[in-house]
């Protein structure tokens, strides 16, 4: 195959992540945004060393799989791949994508494995509990936009008003504001989104957040301070008072006003003022309370993180044997979800995390819960394991996407603990990391995939290892 060449063939698999394994006549080549069955034809973009990957032109035949997407935005926004699929479809591509990301480096390992059957999304619909919304314009030029990005586009944004992985109240909320800033600009305010080009408007995104089983809402507006034109303090006020009034199933418990001049397609804040009620709500988990504010980490999806972290508990409480006297890090803990679930259980937990806000909220969850054995310690885990003096008995692993870095890796390695549970978000990491763990002496015991985002091309997995003493020559 050579760039430029057009193609034609069938989807034969879909490997992590999105990647459409497609069978043609001229070899095989990898096209993004695929379903399985499908015929497409595709432009090859790249080509080199017998391998070619292109970029979706046409789905020539619909795969025997599909039936018709319950959202009419589908194949617009860039967010769901699959949801013109049955669920259970989609449950069988991501735990076989884990399975053939993890077969050939668990098949170096003598000792017994199990991959047991993925864990289904409890709520595969209206199942997010943030969403960050980008103004834009659908077309060049066209009408103020508010949703999602366009799918394989930077610029383009679909007002994605019936997205169906949110729930009403985020369908009303981002209508409400849509509506309100459309008829600001047509009243001749200089309310225009922020150009990614250009660098100037003043509109940004809209970012909502709702506790799943509270039902509490947290809002922002997020712009520029480029207000020429524009009474920012009574329209930030009109705004506030149209939202209030909404109809809706939970309850508006802060609003506030982001302001962002970084040039970066972010949500990020230079300065954030609150503009009613407060900067935090409150989601519950495991019979756990947690404070959440408006950039703190926390899983998006309430009732799968539930299952994820109901799993991980009956690993580890396996694992543990019930044994007294154990100390747990946790590492990469982010709001200290993690280790308050473990804390009735064991001697101590001590949580490690880089982000300082999301340990400040980690210490104090751990206290509004009235868990008194968590220790949480701000700083990179390569240098703060260096500084605790008490040795664990297991360790837990959820480092982000990109997985652990190397020379932290060894460092946990060198603890030599009988058993190391890691969570991951991103198959692919994972698999290079458990080749270094499997060099050192540990071999993997059970393995399952868990769908916290339904429709999506992502999938959560939950490895637990033990120490087995047969490290590499």
């Amino acid at each position: 195959m050579k760039k430029g060449q057009v193609v034609e063939g069938f989807v034969t698999r879909i490997d992590f992540p999105n990647k459409g394994i497609v069978a043609c006549e001229e070899g095989t080549c990898v096209v993004k945004n695929a379903i399985p069955g499908q015929k497409v034809r595709a432009v090859i973009n790249k080509a080199r060393k017998g391998k070619a990957e292109g970029r979706l032109l046409e789905v020539l035949e619909t795969s025997p799989l599909e039936q018709e997407s319950p959202c009419p935005h589908f194949g617009q926004c860039g967010s769901c791949i699959y949801l013109s699929l049955p669920y259970e479809e989609t449950l069988k591509i991501k735990e076989e994508q884990v399975r053939r990301l993890l077969e050939p480096v668990l098949s170096r390992q003598q000792e017994d494995w199990h991959y047991e059957s993925a864990k289904a999304n409890p709520a595969v619909f209206g199942y997010r509990n943030k969403m960050e919304f980008t103004f834009g314009d659908e077309i060049k030029d066209g009408p103020l936009a508010l949703g999602m990005h366009k799918r394989g586009s930077f610029y383009d944004i679909v007002s994605v008003k019936d997205c169906q992985i949110v729930d009403e109240d985020y369908r009303k909320i981002l209508v409400c504001t849509l509506q309100f800033f459309q008829e600001k600009k047509e009243e001749g305010m200089a309310v225009n989104f922020y150009h990614r080009l250009r660098h100037d408007g003043y509109l940004r995104h809209l970012l909502v957040r709702k506790a799943a089983r509270t039902g509490e809402i947290l809002l922002a507006l997020v712009t520029t301070t480029q207000t020429e034109g524009i009474p920012e303090t009574e329209l930030l006020k009109a705004w506030q008072e149209q939202l209030l009034q909404l109809p809706i199933q939970g309850e508006i418990v802060g609003m506030m006003h982001v302001k962002n001049d970084s040039q970066a397609d972010v949500v990020q804040s230079d300065e954030t003022v609150l503009m009613y009620g407060r900067d935090y709500f409150y989601e519950e988990l495991l019979g756990l309370k947690f404070k959440i504010s408006l950039f703190s980490f926390f899983q998006t999806n309430s009732l799968s993180a539930e299952l994820l972290y109901n799993t991980a508990r009956e690993f580890i409480l396996e694992a543990l044997e019930a044994k007294e006297g154990q100390i747990v890090y946790d590492l990469y803990s982010g709001t200290g979800t993690i280790a308050q679930m473990l804390s009735p259980v064991v001697k101590k937990v001590i949580g490690v995390e880089i982000v300082e806000e999301a340990v400040v909220a980690a210490r104090e969850n751990a206290a509004l819960n009235s868990l008194h054995n968590c220790e949480f310690i701000a700083g990179d885990v390569l240098k703060v394991l260096d500084t605790i003096t008490e040795r664990p008995d297991l360790i837990v692993l959820d480092p982000p996407r990109d997985g652990v870095h190397p020379k932290a890796l060894l460092k946990i390695i060198g603890y030599g603990v009988e058993n190391i549970l890691y969570i991951s978000c991103k198959p692919t990491s994972l698999a290079r990391d458990l080749e270094v763990f499997l060099d050192n002496g540990y071999a993997v015991r059970r393995c399952v995939a868990v769908d916290q985002f339904s429709w999506t091309g992502h999938v959560e997995v939950i490895i637990m290892m033990q120490y087995c003493g047969k490290k590499k020559n």
